[in-house]
């Protein structure tokens, strides 16, 4: 939904998710008299609200703890997901039909509030069942004073058919009422629109909201995504030659996986990696770099790659928690890591190829992280900007003549793909044609650079362009 929508018939009401002072759950003195399922889905939404938490880490966690499990992890899993997703639709309908605005609800409250409305609006759950566990939820948080005034909210909700909701309260602008009816804030929607167009918007945002399948990678020289795929059930990939896909099961537990042989890795990073080692490039001496390689998937696969081609890979990293997950994944690859600033490494320039994987947005991987859209901020993106413009001229001086830098970004927004590479272009770089490193794949947009998209091509929203420097 538009970040800055409000309903027609109540203008003085904050419609977009509530900013609110930081208040710790209340601890509860007697076992709740909630099922399991829901108490799991409103305390991780308490700790998103709370602790900036993200809900894809937090979730699974909390559910091995309490031991949840089937159909109850099932459920917990959906509301929890679905409720942070559709925050801008729910709050609008919440704000519609409460006498006071958002930001003066407690935190506790609200969160159960959205909880039940996302079971009134968007399941199965009969409605006298999401009412009397939220009210419950609300008692239970401390909060009792407030279960008339969250009684009386959601049984108003109750009252309209989700339907009628929608249509109530979809903004008449139509570029807002796309994000409105998918559930993303206006800025969002815009970004991608100018990407790609009015026609594919609806679908590019819709996906989003679509549970991604699992993406393993291969690690070339160990085994074959034909070998992973029949060791697991999976698919072989169809762009990646080291993609399987997985539709079912928790990856960790793989054998592969636990040995070292394959990973999870999305099949659009797996592109970008594997470009870096595809493009010709004349007298290689082996020499390659990967500027901005926390937390290590692209640096593992690159050092894959480059112990077949006998190269080495320098990995570097400003964090030292980041340095030491590339350690781990690494391993005996012929990889180095160094911890330092991309923007100025003090590594001897002369690499024969460099990737640049640049910090950014992650617009691209929004259906990953369902609090992501609305924790966003778009102000984040010029200061963003200003790091990913300095990291592609690092790696522009640390290359060498004639040599290859692969800029990428999980991001499809403008500012971080074309509106960087394009500053380059012209001063002694040239760029090729991205399209022939992407095993096939089609409809990357209109530029010699590459944009995929979780509609067309089932990866994230991934964007890469390559650059030779020219000598």
């Amino acid at each position: 939904m538009s970040g800055g929508f409000r309903s027609r018939s109540a203008g003085r009401r904050q419609a977009e998710p509530a900013k609110k002072r930081p208040q710790k759950p209340q601890v509860k003195s007697e076992p709740s008299t909630v099922d399991p399922a829901r108490v799991a889905a409103f305390d991780v939404l308490q700790r998103v609200t709370n602790d900036n938490a993200y809900a894809n880490l937090t979730l699974p966690k909390l559910l091995r703890e309490r031991k949840i499990s089937g159909r109850d992890a099932a459920f917990a899993t959906e509301i929890t997901y679905g409720t942070l997703r559709n925050l801008g639709v729910l709050d609008a309908v919440i704000g519609e039909c409460s006498s006071r605005p958002l930001d003066q609800i407690a935190p506790p409250v609200l969160d159960a509030l959205r909880l039940g409305a996302y079971q009134i609006l968007y399941t199965r759950v009969e409605p006298h069942a999401a009412v009397d566990t939220s009210v419950r939820l609300v008692k239970e948080s401390g909060n009792e004073k407030a279960s008339g005034f969250a009684n009386g909210i959601l049984r108003t909700i109750t009252r309209t058919p989700s339907e009628q909701w929608m249509e109530q309260l979809t903004p008449q602008d139509e570029l807002e009422a796309i994000a409105f009816r998918t559930a993303h804030p206006q800025w969002i929607a815009q970004s991608f629109e100018k990407v790609l167009g009015r026609d594919d918007l609806e679908a590019a945002l819709l996906a989003d909201s679509q549970r991604p399948i699992v993406h393993l990678v291969a690690r070339p020289g160990e085994m074959s995504a034909e070998e992973l795929a029949a060791i697991t059930g999976g698919e072989k990939g169809k762009y990646s030659p080291y993609a399987v896909y997985l539709e079912e099961g928790d990856p960790g537990e793989l054998d592969p996986v636990r040995e070292g042989l394959a990973a999870v890795q999305d099949e659009g990073s797996q592109l970008i990696a594997r470009a870096i080692a595809e493009v010709p490039v004349a007298d290689d001496q082996g020499r390659w770099l990967d500027l901005c390689a926390g937390p290590g998937g692209k640096a593992a696969l690159m050092g894959s790659l480059a112990r077949i081609d006998q190269a080495r890979v320098d990995a570097v990293e400003i964090s030292d928690h980041r340095a030491e997950l590339i350690r781990k994944t690494v391993r005996d690859l012929p990889v180095t890591i160094h911890v330092a600033d991309g923007r100025n490494p003090g590594l001897e320039p002369g690499y024969d190829r460099v990737l640049v994987d640049a910090p950014c947005s992650g617009l691209g991987a929004l259906r990953r992280r369902p609090e992501a859209r609305w924790r966003k901020q778009e102000s984040d993106i010029a200061e963003l900007n200003t790091l990913q413009e300095e990291l592609l001229r690092s790696a522009l001086n640390l290359v060498k003549p004639g040599g290859v830098v692969v800029y990428s970004t999980c991001s499809p927004d403008l500012r971080e793909t074309r509106g960087i590479v394009d500053k380059v272009l012209g001063e002694g770089v040239e760029e090729l044609e991205a399209s022939q490193f992407v095993g096939g794949m089609t409809g990357t947009g209109d530029n010699l650079s590459v944009q995929m998209w979780p509609h067309r091509h089932g990866t994230d929203a991934m964007f890469f362009a390559v650059l030779r420097k020219v000598g």
